[in-house]
């Protein structure tokens, strides 16, 4: 019998785990997960690493970190030194993935330190940097889409370098990263570089959405404000989405699409339910189409395999329903423009907070061996 991950692959969704940990990888439950639950794909960020490496049962990094001590190494060479590995080994597990997709999916995503999020010579060093250590040809290196990232993103692309960009919020800032990876394949073109290596995921965040904007709802309180909860991710996503096909179908694309490059995918992050009065599969059966990734939580990856009902898509007959979804927000009083600069502020610091925390655990690891 054919199960909803099957069935959620077929309609042309890319299944991509976000989580990541050594255990994982060594026990062989990544190389399971591949098998049963059609996963192609690995998600990662400093909060991932943090659980994973400053879990206390978890007792897999105790030799490397007591040998990096003796070495002398700083808090942040441990951390360049122990995730790398993680993503160098993950990727050796995708490997045939990434070979029997044609390139496309068995990729495992890297990010650059969040204390560079609003320096563009920084990222572009580091992704450089981790492109050339990790040195696996499935790699993706992790942007946010700052303002300050967008230069970084098409610099790196520019490269060469497969870039995941992450923390979009706004369809306004989705198409500075569409231009951004547009830009870097027309220097990569210039430079001769081959476009058809080039792979980019766009990481378009869903449930947040929905949390910042359900609290202005409920704090408006009128029963039309209220009619408005829980859609304006998924209104979001599925205009993202709308932006995607338009823009691929354009003239500048096309030139470089014929020359080899590939198109930049969307992928649905953040698609973990955090209200619980919502099914727990909603931004995973409402956001399907072809040519997307959706990157879940274990939790969310679980009950799709468990209950998931996948119809088929489910995205590109609702353009007109989700813009009037934002005529509603606005006619309530919602500043969504607000609401995604919010989030993005907000995820740029929940993930230094997570990075700094990880330093320390680190730090205090280090000191205990030396």
């Amino acid at each position: 019998m054919t199960t909803p991950t099957a069935a959620l692959s077929a309609a042309g969704v890319s299944i991509w785990l976000d989580d990541l940990s050594r255990t994982r990888i060594h026990s062989g439950n990544l190389a399971e997960l591949i098998a049963s639950r059609n996963v192609v794909g690995v998600t990662t960020n400093p909060t991932i690493f943090a659980n994973s490496i400053t879990d206390a049962s978890d007792t897999s990094y105790d030799a490397q970190v007591a040998e990096l001590a003796q070495r002398g190494a700083t808090a942040e060479e441990a951390i360049f030194e122990a995730t790398t590995q993680d993503v160098r080994d993950a990727l050796d597990v995708f490997r045939p993935v990434w070979e029997q997709t044609g390139h496309v999916d068995g990729r495992v995503s890297i990010e650059v330190s969040p204390d560079l999020a609003h320096d563009t010579d920084g990222t572009t060093a580091q992704a450089a940097e981790l492109w050339a250590k990790v040195d696996r040809p499935n790699l993706l290196v992790k942007i946010p889409a700052t303002k300050a990232g967008l230069p970084a993103i098409a610099a790196s692309i520019a490269a060469g370098i497969s870039v995941n960009v992450t923390l979009i919020f706004s369809l306004e800032r989705y198409a500075e990263v569409i231009d951004a990876y547009l830009s870097g394949l027309e220097q990569a073109k210039d430079a001769g570089i081959d476009l058809s290596t080039i792979q980019s995921v766009a990481s378009f965040f869903v449930s947040r959405v929905d949390t910042e904007t359900d609290a202005r709802l409920a704090a408006i309180g009128t029963d039309e404000a209220l009619a408005l909860k829980s859609k304006a991710g998924l209104a979001n996503a599925r205009l993202a989405y709308e932006l995607y096909e338009q823009t691929f179908a354009g003239d500048r694309a096309q030139a470089l699409l014929d020359a080899g490059a590939n198109r930049q995918r969307p992928l649905w992050a953040s698609t973990g339910v955090k209200d619980p009065a919502l099914p727990d599969t909603l931004y995973v059966t409402e956001l399907v189409a072809a040519n997307v990734v959706n990157t879940m939580p274990e939790k969310t990856l679980e009950a799709t395999f468990d209950h998931g009902v996948i119809t088929g898509d489910t995205i590109t007959s609702e353009y007109d329903a989700s813009r009037a979804v934002f005529t509603g927000l606005e006619s309530v009083g919602v500043d969504f423009a607000d609401v995604t600069q919010t989030l993005e502020d907000e995820g740029v610091s929940k993930f230094i907070d997570s990075w700094h925390h990880l330093l320390t655990q680190v730090r205090e690891g280090l000191d205990a061996q030396r």
